[in-house]
């Protein structure tokens, strides 16, 4: 194995340096530092930053040329199949009656102007551009804002994983510096902030149930027009079994069922497209007169409070545009416009020009306008395609549900599930099992309960029209204080913008006692949990900050010429035994003193010949090269290193052979300083003492390594305090009691059991 020298690398400073001085002074001695091979870690302000790069931050990922052409296919394959199925029950859940010819123009153009100003022009040219480092969705946007403006408590664990970017106050005029100022040191615009954030993420997996039943449902239940005299059960139990078919397959990946998903929508959107175009020349070309706005106008002026309602029927061509942006992380942004713009939009309107062209001249068809439309000799391809494409259509919100728990997950507002990698290449496509499970049992159950397609649209509108919403606010406060527009510039394009949607979700609410109450409350209770799991580790997170010491303030060496170590006089004092071996202690922060180090002294007043403080860095990419993935750096404690090993997803760590990895890892280290320390000394006498101290170091780490390894392993449990109330503490009890059956055992570790050796202590919340 080639030579190896671990580097510390400190990222770019946050545009407005916010730190205290001792942490620039830390900054500036890291960076000083950096070409060295080790860093005596505790002669530093604190043992903070050791191996941290600018590569382990999370970066989008940019795509050109063949990739770019193929993540174009893949999205299509995924993200159009909601919106893109649309056409089945549009029409069918707006008219409750053959419509006039006024009323048809009015909704058609409701829609087409729906499809342009939300979907074209607020989605793809603006709130596409909202992104967190190529994630999408209104929990991203809310990690953007906490990235640019002090909102939110870090995760102390997953501080170097995340560049701040905020900017000084010079870099900002005076309308947006005071915006800032105000959203900093305003709790209430926190905790609200907060909750949109969680209610968006919510609301789009309480729509990842729903989507499945309705697009489904919606395709079978064209099977009443080839054969009128089918049976209610049959449509049911067959859309059923699709639903558990298409779940079933979900292990295989993002990318390998998008692959073969994206012909089956890019010929169902074809065929809808030349569908229109047919019923456009065949029957009634004038209803292209719905491109003026004054028939949308006009919809509201001649049906009043009737029309406002029936929005909620017209909302539903454009359901699938929350998944649209959540699904980012699992594309790209430039894939997701090409495929709208050049497909999915100029389909989907012909689409509705054709339907409305056919309903024209018989409106009696509104009951079940999309098999009812298409040319003569091409029903039966349509029910095939549309029944594939019903299938499809539900991949774009069980996409955007795994990864929008995902990002939950890593911003610590749910446990940490099992999650999937699927893709080397694509870094942000995922699957999550127990969530994909969970989903096929919800929307079975939700299909036999609601059993129709119009009982499912009073339910499924209303998701989609809140999310829509939020994600229009959540952008404002993107644009004054990321892309740092003029907060009246903002306000001015934001109004029109939430006018619309606040029309569509004061119609959608209308639905709330006919079943979006089901929707609205399985939001409620994500939400619920979400700010439960996140308030109990912000109070874990303080409580062990509070106990959290460097490690200078735990051991010390004696007072006499012997350099015995000791306990620090707040912990008691007195020596330290030393144990033969070679001891590895997991640390979860990878700053100070792990507390299964600390307890372990605490306890046992012992210390073993090489203690080595071992950090495992998740990053967010496949792999780490070889030469990039170890970091040591030494302490001021006599023979205790600290040890960062960077990983990828896709790397295995936790191995049997983890500890002769660290071990060939920490003596790769002290032989570079027996290559250096020559050169650097031009003293004879120096020379040899530096050559003999690096050949004890040696000679001291090959016989504790040679005698035992061990593994530390810390296992806190947590009890609630008596300062909180009865709320409270029930909210916290709920937290820990979640914490204690999610988290990781020791079994699962790959590493031999008779080694390890699990340190218990408890903490006060």
């Amino acid at each position: 194995m080639a030579e190896r020298t671990p580097r510390i690398a400190f990222g770019d400073d946050a545009i407005e340096h916010t730190r205290s001085a001792e942490d620039h002074i830390e900054s500036l001695t890291y960076k000083k530092m950096a070409s060295t091979h080790e860093v005596d870690a505790d002669s530093l302000v604190s043992d903070r930053g050791v191996g941290v790069r600018e590569g382990d931050m999370k970066k989008r990922q940019v795509f050109k040329g063949w990739t770019l052409l193929w993540l174009v296919y893949q999205s299509t394959g995924v993200i159009y199949g909601d919106i893109g199925t649309s056409p089945l029950y549009v029409f069918s859940s707006t008219f409750s009656s053959p419509p006039a010819h006024a009323d048809l123009l009015g909704a058609l153009s409701i829609i087409l102007w729906s499809l342009t100003l939300i979907v074209t022009v607020k989605y793809m040219l603006i709130v596409l551009y909202a992104d967190d480092n190529g994630e999408g969705g209104t929990f991203a946007m809310y990690n953007l804002l906490a990235r640019f403006s002090n909102i939110i408590k870090q995760d102390p664990s997953a501080n170097h994983l995340m560049k701040m970017e905020r900017y000084s106050t010079n870099d900002l005029k005076r309308p947006n510096r005071g915006f800032r100022r105000w959203l900093e040191n305003s709790k209430i615009s926190h905790a609200f902030l907060k909750i949109l954030a969680v209610l968006g993420v919510s609301l789009i997996m309480a729509d990842g149930i729903l989507t499945p039943a309705q697009s489904v449902l919606g395709a079978i239940q064209g099977l009443e027009v080839a054969v009128p005299n089918i049976s209610k059960g049959t449509i049911i139990g067959t859309t059923c079994g699709i639903l558990i078919l298409l779940f079933l397959v979900q292990p295989f990946g993002i990318h390998r069922v998008s692959s073969v998903f994206a012909p089956v929508v890019i010929i169902w959107l074809l065929f809808n497209g030349v569908s229109g175009i047919y019923n456009l020349a065949v029957h009634d070309y004038t209803v292209l007169k719905a491109f003026s706005p004054y028939y949308a106008g006009d919809w509201f002026v001649r049906n009043g409070t009737a029309g406002w309602i029936n929005l909620g029927g017209l909302l539903l061509a454009f359901t699938g545009v929350e998944a649209l942006f959540a699904d980012l992380g699992a594309f790209s942004r430039r894939a997701i416009q090409l495929s709208w713009l050049c497909i999915a939009y100029p389909c989907l309107m012909l689409a509705y020009i054709g339907q409305a062209s056919y309903l024209a001249k018989y409106p009696a068809a509104y009951d079940n306008p999309f098999f009812k439309t298409v040319p003569p000799g091409t029903f039966y391809f349509a029910l095939v395609i549309a029944i594939l494409a019903a299938v499809v259509a539900s991949q774009a919100l069980i996409t955007s549900t795994f990864q929008l728990l995902s990002q939950v997950m890593n911003s610590s507002y749910f446990p940490h599930i099992k999650m999937i990698y699927t893709s080397d290449k694509f870094h942000g496509q995922v699957y999550i099992p127990i969530a994909n499970w969970l989903m096929m049992v919800g929307t079975v159950i939700v299909t036999a309960v609601y059993n129709n397609t119009n009982s499912l649209g009073h339910a499924y509108g209303v998701c989609v029209i809140l999310v829509t919403f939020i994600t229009t606010n959540l952008v404002t406060l993107v644009a004054i204080i990321v892309w740092r527009f003029h907060p009246a510039l903002v306000f001015t394009i934001w109004l029109p913008f939430v006018l619309l949607d606040g029309l569509y979700l004061s119609s959608a609410l209308t639905k709330v006692p006919n079943g979006a109450w089901f929707t609205l409350l399985l939001s409620f209770i994500l939400a619920s949990f979400f700010t439960l799991w996140r308030y109990g580790k912000e109070k874990q997170w303080a409580c062990e900050k509070k106990d959290r010491q460097s490690l200078s303030q735990v051991i010390v060496s004696s007072a006499d010429n012997d350099g015995q170590l000791m306990l620090s006089d707040q912990y008691g004092g007195g020596k330290l035994t030393t144990i033969e071996g070679f001891g590895i202690f997991f640390d979860k922060a990878g700053e100070s003193t792990p507390m299964v180090y600390e307890q372990w002294l605490r306890k046992f007043r012992a210390q073993m010949d090489t203690v080595v403080l071992l950090h495992l860095r998740a990053l967010s990419i496949p792999h780490v090269a070889e030469e990039d993935r170890f970091a040591v750096a030494r302490t001021g404690v006599r023979n205790v290193y600290r040890v960062v090993v960077r990983h990828g997803y896709s790397d295995r760590v936790i191995t049997p052979d983890l500890a002769q990895m660290i071990y060939e890892e920490i003596r790769r280290a002290i032989i570079h300083d027996s290559v250096q320390a020559p050169s650097e000394s031009g003293n004879g006498a120096k020379e040899a003492k530096a050559v003999a101290s690096i050949a004890a170091r040696l000679q001291h780490l090959d016989d504790a390594f040679r005698h035992q390894v061990l593994y530390m392993t810390g296992k806190e449990q947590m009890r609630i305090s008596g300062r909180y109330n009865a709320f409270k503490r029930m909210v916290l009890g709920v937290f820990l009691w979640v914490r204690e059956n999610c988290r990781t055992r020791i079994a699962s570790l790959d590493i031999p059991v008779d080694r390890i050796v699990e340190v218990g202590f408890v903490h006060d919340l």
